[in-house]
């Protein structure tokens, strides 16, 4: 038995209920598939932790995470502490003591009435965006000169090393190589002379690796308008932090909306664990009300389980996503539909397991 150790931290908001519904998938595949078995971990780091011990998690919560196969993180932040306190001092801090220098994003068309793109199909919006999720404009470089004063200044330095932007970009090669796609990289060497010219630079090289992909480079703002006139254009993105992170929120609109968006923090050489998170936030003004979307923490488990080599329940959830998005009253009212956040996932596990009992599972 293949037995996967799973680090919850559910976090603030709407985390809890969310990840709850994640954790009920996998027990269930735990009952319909004995080769697997999961031990669940729970933390209670977030903003309440913080208000309550003046920090967002554990002074050795790295070395207690270290352990885990995966991190199955809820949501961060909540009224009362800084947005910037939240984000670095947890989720950023995670992402950066693990090198979980790939985020992996699918910008993928469910369900074709989801989109709010007139005459676009699921086959029109496909594709993978990869963000440097390391360094860039989050590599929290930079100073503040003469606080309070008239000549205050304000200097965020973008970090761009060869090491960082090379191996991502190296990574997204290999993803387009491997699954037969196009390659687009996102910059802006136009106004960031430096930056954004190094990285064009460094995609031009690596690619004298790649002669068998197919590439295109675009300016962030022309890939934006692409993304919602001609998302058919891309296939596999690849694209610095800042940029990874709008672009990738403008293909969750195209596709249905923040409650199916998902996303992987992955430590590729898997020295390290990787974190694994629906990227909707936190959403305080639906906490507690039983109608957050738990669908993009299920992709999550999708995501999770294609990390630990379990592809075909990766595609089962996937698929079994697919279906619950044409059953209207399944869903949670932000897709029109009438079910609570526990229903959502109570009715995703009989159709899971009804799947499952049709088709089966091969086991390798």
């Amino acid at each position: 038995m293949k037995t996967f150790k799973i680090a919850l931290i559910p976090g603030d908001g709407i985390g809890p209920e969310v990840v709850a519904e994640g954790v009920k998938v996998l027990r269930t595949i735990e009952q319909l598939d004995p080769s697997i078995s999961f031990s669940f971990t729970e933390f209670p780091w977030g903003c309440e932790y913080y208000l309550k011990h003046g920090k967002m998690m554990a002074d050795d919560g790295i070395e207690q995470l270290k352990e885990f196969d995966a991190i199955y993180l809820g949501a961060v932040g909540y009224p009362g502490v800084p947005d910037h306190i939240s984000l670095w001092d947890l989720l950023l801090r995670i992402r950066k003591e693990f090198d979980q220098y790939v985020n992996i994003r699918p910008i993928t068309l469910l369900n074709p009435e989801l989109t709010p793109l007139k005459g676009k199909t699921a086959k029109e919006i496909d594709f993978l965006v990869i963000r440097e999720n390391s360094e860039g404009e989050y590599a929290g470089a930079g100073d503040w000169l003469f606080k309070g004063k008239p000549e205050e200044v304000v200097l965020q330095t973008g970090v761009f090393s060869r090491k960082g932007t090379e191996r991502i970009i190296r990574y997204a090669y290999e993803e387009a190589r491997n699954s037969k796609r196009t390659l687009t990289s996102i910059s802006k060497a136009n106004a960031l002379n430096y930056s954004m010219v190094f990285w064009d630079e460094v995609f031009n090289e690596v690619g004298k690796e790649y002669p068998d992909v197919k590439t295109y480079s675009y300016l962030v703002d022309a890939a934006s308008l692409y993304f919602v006139t001609e998302p058919e254009r891309f296939e596999v993105v690849v694209t610095s932090n800042l940029f990874g992170d709008i672009l990738t929120d403008i293909g969750a609109a195209i596709t249905g909306g923040m409650g199916l968006a998902t996303g992987a923090n992955v430590n590729p050489e898997r020295k390290f664990p990787s974190m694994f998170e629906p990227v909707h936030g936190s959403a305080p003004d639906i906490s507690g009300k039983g109608i957050a979307n738990p669908i993009a923490a299920i992709w999550s488990v999708s995501q999770v389980m294609d990390f630990f080599g379990e592809e075909q329940w990766g595609e089962a959830i996937l698929s079994t996503i697919k279906e619950i998005l044409t059953e209207q009253p399944s869903l949670t009212s932000d897709l029109g539909g009438n079910s609570s956040t526990s229903q959502v996932g109570d009715r995703f596990v009989d159709l899971l397991s009804a799947k499952v009992s049709e088709v089966g599972v091969s086991q390798e």
